[in-house]
C-alpha cells in the first residue's frame, strides 16, 4: 500500500491494485449506470473487432424475424 499526504496534512493509504477495468478509467466510473448505451457500445466495440461474425448474425436475426413475422 502507498501513503499519500491529505491536503489536512494526515496521512491516508491507497491500495496499487488496479480495479476491475485493470485501471483504466472509465465512462461508468463517472456516471451512473446506462445499459442501454453500454450495450450499444459493446456492439459497436464487438462489430469494429469482429465484422464478419456480427454481419452474419445480423443477417440470421433478420433472417428469423422476417420468416416469423411475415404478413400473410
Amino acid at each position: 500500500m502507498a501513503q499519500h499526504q491529505s491536503p489536512a496534512g494526515r496521512t491516508q493509504e491507497r491500495s496499487q491494485r488496479p480495479g476491475p477495468e485493470g485501471g483504466r478509467m472509465t465512462r461508468r466510473n463517472s456516471s451512473p449506470m446506462q445499459p442501454f448505451d453500454d450495450l450499444i457500445e459493446y456492439a459497436r466495440t464487438y462489430a469494429r473487432e469482429k465484422p464478419e461474425t456480427f454481419a452474419l448474425t445480423c443477417l440470421g436475426v433478420g433472417f428469423i424475424l422476417g420468416w416469423r413475422l411475415k404478413p400473410w
